[in-house]
């Protein structure tokens, strides 16, 4: 099984089981502007206390979860990984952070077909815009530049006042310069 059919069976099950999750990442970012290839996928999950257990007992075949939690340095959160036999594909679990931006991108997320009929809940483009900032990683910014170019329509007050506490009002000066929107 390849690594996009692994996630979509998974969203399928967090689906079936109702337990609240976010594509994030770079597939959160494909979706708003240009589509790159990557080799994980990162979901934020809301947990219960019994989630975890439940999803685990549900992952579907050819899906299997690390005996072990991870602490997440960059989102300061606990992760769970799962890996896809035959594949070097992984999807990392990020629990949700009490962090306020995650927390208010988590209530802000939205459901968008993806095909076939399976609807996934992924971050609004301005809060994929955000975090990325945030990472600012190379990829990530090149990432922002691509939503900048494909989206017509942000709220630029939301991305601003959040760059604003996060403090990469510089850098969201400087990408959106590089996309052309100024």
């Amino acid at each position: 099984m390849s690594g996009n059919a692994a996630l979509l069976k998974l969203l399928e099950v967090l689906n079936q089981l109702s337990i609240p999750y976010m594509l994030v990442g770079s597939y959160s970012s494909n979706i708003y502007g240009i589509p790159r290839s990557t080799q994980d996928a990162d979901l934020v999950l809301q947990l219960a206390d019994s989630s975890l257990s439940l999803l685990t007992k549900n992952l579907p075949k050819g899906i299997r979860i690390e005996e072990q939690s991870f602490f997440e340095m960059v989102t300061a959160t606990r992760k769970e990984l799962l890996r896809i036999d035959g594949t070097d594909f992984l999807i990392e679990l990020f629990h949700l952070s009490d962090d306020p931006f995650d927390q208010e991108r988590f209530k802000r997320r939205v459901e968008k077909n993806i095909g076939d009929d399976l609807q996934a809940w992924f971050p609004k483009a301005e809060d994929v815009i955000i975090q990325k900032l945030r990472w600012a990683r190379n990829k990530d910014i090149e990432d922002v530049v691509a939503i900048l170019r494909v989206q017509t329509t942000l709220d630029f007050d939301h991305i601003k006042h959040w760059c604003s506490i996060h403090e990469c009002l510089p850098l969201l000066e400087k990408v959106s310069a590089d996309a052309g929107c100024q």
